[in-house]
């Protein structure tokens, strides 16, 4: 059976949304060969799914698509913030925050910073990027079934234009199929939280007279607070085109056939406070906000990644942002398996890092939506109460108490109290700008296809971890880059504008730090130790689970 199926690859993706595309852009980045399937004829076309945090434009830095999403992004790029306000109509209102990095201190911890790009703008620039490595992206493909047995998947497709069906056999299936998952279903995975929280109607409509009532007001989103007519405006080009969510109330019998244009454009009008103005709608979808978390990410062969592992309430766009960040971490394991430079064990990881980060980022999702009083949202008691504050710590500073790391604390939160990004295993690598061959890097940029140590310079217990670094990958047949950093002729990474690596990456010059591809510290000595080659050894086996 496994040798007359139609295709033959290692991965196959279904669902060719946000998390889909950027798991094949992943992929091919790291050189694995894949075939994604998608059931719908084409990419988004509705304006949603705008938020990319920085730690999802790190992501796209490395994988060379950023100045691409920039250029997609370039009509919002001066929105900032998030209005809240009874009406658009003279200046009442507060801006619940005015501006996504007040003061620029996010230039500390990242090279890159917060893009405002909707899903309808993003997801051509990932087929593009993905299509360019390689990668088989099929649209109006949908998966009618699959099996699985201890070698592989044999998945059964079909070409919903031709009614043909063909015969995928993969080694894995990742599934990232959307909130209401058939591949979850089928495998009988559970979910928990407190289920759905809110439902809207999301509208997109053209009004040229909009913009003189929003006038200079450049926000990302505007809560409006009409009793009769509340709802969220999102700008989509600044001028005539916008995006309105309006509250829907299924539990109280409301349907979606109540929703005319109608009634839509006299609730668009009154909620922005003109009751005469100009509203031609053109399209609706309708989209429920939940919170649920799988209860596992994977079954055998098959591994759930985005909508299908966690939902979460939208504010604060958490929701696709960690759905990108599933797929980053698990397409770097799956080629480090596929590739035979680790063990399978080390699959097993992936839940046990990234559901935590879930069930935490989604508890904050919920309390920024009680924070912000966002429309429609009326919580249950013990809902959205989590703990309040900013969301840097969440998006930047979260970390893997356990999974593939030596030397984590594993009693640690998960997302910490603030933010101290100082390389301790299970946390993202600190950012330094650096020089190499006189282009400017940051510390980021060096982590993607391969394991990375970092040691000094300028000592000679520097020189002993960097020897011992490149025995291992020669003999071992680990990709283990190493970057000696400082100054003098033995210094692969030399300092940009000062700064000092061991003191940022929580060590001494003598010390060394070994990252994970996906950015991720695995380990770090304070110090020299007697044979930091077979100190190496030991922790790459551990790490990556190889015997």
């Amino acid at each position: 059976m496994h040798q007359k199926a139609d295709h033959q690859v290692p991965v196959l993706v279904v669902g060719g949304s946000l998390v889909g595309l950027s798991m094949s852009l992943f992929l091919g980045r790291l050189g694995v060969p894949h075939l994604l399937v998608e059931r719908h004829s084409g990419t988004s076309q509705h304006p949603r799914g705008r938020g990319n945090n920085v730690r999802t434009m790190e992501l796209f830095r490395v994988a060379g698509v950023e100045p691409d999403i920039k250029t997609a992004a370039s009509l919002l790029a001066d929105n900032h913030g998030i209005l809240q306000t009874p009406t658009l109509v003279g200046d009442a209102g507060e801006w619940l925050f005015k501006e996504i990095d007040p003061g620029g201190g996010l230039a500390r911890f990242s090279p890159t910073a917060w893009c405002l790009c909707s899903q309808n703008d993003l997801e051509p620039v990932l087929v593009d990027g993905a299509r360019a490595l390689g990668g088989d992206l099929r649209y109006f493909h949908e998966l009618e079934s699959f099996a699985q047995d201890p070698d592989g998947v044999t998945a059964y497709v079909r070409d919903r234009d031709s009614d043909d069906l063909y015969t995928v056999r993969a080694d894995y299936l990742v599934a990232a199929d959307g909130p209401r998952s058939p591949i979850r279903g089928r495998l009988g995975i559970g979910q928990s939280g407190p289920g759905e929280l809110f439902a809207n109607v999301s509208v997109t409509f053209r009004s040229k007279l909009l913009a003189d009532t929003v006038g200079d007001r450049r926000f990302i989103c505007c809560y409006l607070t009409d009793s009769e007519a509340d709802g969220a405006l999102l700008p989509v080009d600044n001028k005539e085109r916008w995006v309105f969510h309006a509250p829907w109330h299924p539990e109280n019998g409301e349907t979606l056939d109540e929703f005319t244009e109608d009634r839509l454009r006299r609730h668009i009008a009154r909620a922005v406070g003109v009751p005469d103005l100009d509203v031609e709608i053109t399209g609706r979808a309708s989209w429920r906000a939940a919170e649920r978390v799988a209860d596992q990410y994977r079954s055998g062969r098959v591994f759930l990644a985005g909508d299908s592992a966690h939902e979460m309430s939208p504010t604060g766009a958490f929701g696709s942002n960690t759905g990108i960040q599933d797929a980053h971490n698990l397409a770097w394991k799956l080629a480090a398996v596929l590739g035979g430079w680790a063990g399978p064990g080390l699959l097993d990881s992936y839940e046990g890092e990234r559901r935590p980060v879930a069930v935490a980022t989604s508890a904050r999702a919920s309390a920024r939506s009680v924070e912000h009083s966002h429309p429609g949202f009326a919580p249950a008691p013990g809902v959205g109460g989590g703990r309040k504050g900013g969301i840097l710590n969440v998006v930047l500073g979260y970390r893997y108490p356990e999974g593939a790391v030596v030397g984590a604390e594993p009693a640690q939160p998960v997302v910490p109290e603030g933010m101290n990004l100082t390389a301790q295993p299970g946390s993202r690598a600190p950012h330094l700008w650096l020089r190499r061959s006189g282009e400017r890097v940051s510390t980021l940029d060096l982590y993607e296809r391969s394991m990375v140590l970092l040691c000094d310079a300028g000592t000679a217990a520097g020189a002993a971890w960097h020897t011992a670094a490149r025995r291992v990958a020669e003999t071992d047949g680990v990709p283990l880059a190493a970057y000696r950093i400082g100054s003098g002729a033995d210094a692969d990474l030399t300092y940009d504008a000062g700064g000092d690596w061991a003191e940022t990456h929580g060590t001494s010059p003598d010390g060394a730090v070994v990252v994970r591809p996906d950015g991720y510290v695995a380990w770090r000595s304070a110090g020299a130790v007697p044979d930091a080659e077979a100190e190496l050894r030991s922790v790459l086996a551990t790490v990556l689970r190889t015997p």
